[in-house]
């Protein structure tokens, strides 16, 4: 594994998980592999979107909400950070929303010492349908505003991270409103239909266009409600080249970030400062 070796490196790992409708068995599993990636030097770690819960029908993730703040599943994510003195970038969970009916999908991070940092709410909600398959996440979720980024400080080095999840992947709009940040870090549970032609091809246009990282964590298999996930965990680095994969199934991969590379090239190809709207 990449291990960060000077201080001007970040060592990330993203968790790729098959998660199923049991609340406590996939935070078990979560568990496991954060553990196991603080233990190979990861810095900070990254779950994916609805880690916590694929449930049977749509509506079981309202009735696993939380108020923000406080429950079990908060709870965990906390001592996970802790127990492990790990950044922990925590997929999403389902929170409270002003419509009894719905949550919000949230994505938490957590400090080393178990302090939630920052808070990003979904803003971009998939809808999806063939013949075969119907997708529609406003049913069940109700839409954040607010774009999302944290920095965090590691080896005295600031590291500004973009928070995004799963279908805002289609709005480069979002990432420009972001600004410049280092690193995109983006959970999802991209489905198999939409993940096999289009996941690759928008985690690297994100990459490129922005001339920093990207890592997605992602769900990717078969689950219990029948639903399949594509997959293909990623690390990109700003020049659009995948420096880590893995294509299905569970576990996690690891890479490094470095500072040096992102001077390198945005003072070669300085589109950033080259940009007129």
């Amino acid at each position: 594994m990449n291990m960060a070796t000077n201080t001007s490196e970040l060592n990330m790992a993203s968790i790729q998980m098959v998660s199923t409708p049991s609340l406590d068995e996939n935070l078990e599993v979560a568990a496991r592999l954060v553990k196991e990636a603080a233990a190979r030097g990861a810095q900070l770690a990254v779950l994916p979107e609805y880690f916590c819960l694929m449930g049977l029908k749509d509506t079981d993730k309202v009735n696993a909400r939380e108020v923000a703040g406080s429950g079990p599943i908060q709870e965990r994510l906390a001592a996970m950070a802790q127990d492990n003195h790990i950044f922990l970038v925590a997929g999403t969970i389902p929170l409270e929303a002003k419509e009894s009916n719905k949550v919000l999908n949230s994505s938490l991070v957590f400090n080393p010492q178990g302090q939630q940092i920052a808070r990003y709410d979904k803003i971009h909600l998939f809808g999806f349908q063939t013949e075969t398959e119907r997708y529609e996440e406003s049913e069940t979720i109700a839409a954040g505003n607010q774009p999302g980024k944290v920095t965090i400080n590691i080896n005295k080095v600031d590291w500004c991270l973009g928070l995004s999840i799963c279908y805002d992947l289609r709005f480069p709009e979002l990432y420009r409103a972001l600004g410049q940040v280092d690193c995109h870090i983006i959970p999802a549970a991209f489905t198999y239909t939409t993940g096999k032609d289009h996941w690759e091809i928008l985690l690297r246009a994100r990459a490129i266009e922005n001339q920093c990282y990207v890592m997605s964590s992602a769900q990717g298999g078969l689950h219990l409600n029948q639903r399949r996930t594509w997959g293909e965990s990623m690390l990109i680095d700003p020049w659009g080249e995948i420096l880590s994969m893995l294509p299905e199934g569970e576990g996690f991969i690891q890479g490094t970030l470095s500072k040096d590379k992102l001077k390198e090239v945005r003072s070669k190809l300085p589109a950033l400062k080259h940009r007129k709207l």
